[in-house]
């Protein structure tokens, strides 16, 4: 069950460029990363370290990257990877973590996961 902000969160996305994959009206998580990116998203949001609706602008700005780059081929497309993206965007422009520290993170992670 979401709770009223993330409700509000998913629905504004609903019919959007930015809007996450879904069936039957449910939310589509390919593996747990995509799961995880999603809830520390809207956790971050919730908790006012940003606006909910700035995320959504990094999370536009990166799928149009994406699209212009990949113009002709979209055999790699992972929606996830854009909004993993954003995220990382997000979280290093509201200065809750540098780039250096967030290269960091992700390089232990990588570690564990080895």
């Amino acid at each position: 069950m979401l709770t009223q902000f993330e409700h509000f969160a998913v629905t504004e996305m609903l019919g959007q460029p930015d809007s996450p994959p879904r069936a039957n009206g449910t939310l589509c998580f390919g593996s747990d990363w995509e799961r995880t990116s999603f809830g520390i998203a809207l956790a971050l949001a919730k908790e006012g370290y940003f606006e909910w609706d700035y995320f959504r602008d990094e999370l536009i700005a990166s799928i149009k990257r994406w699209e212009d780059e990949h113009p002709a081929d979209y055999s790699s497309w992972n929606y996830y990877d854009q909004f993993l993206t954003a995220l990382e965007s997000a979280v290093v422009k509201t200065n809750l973590l540098t780039a250096s520290e967030l290269r960091e993170f992700f390089s232990l992670g990588d570690q564990v996961n080895q």
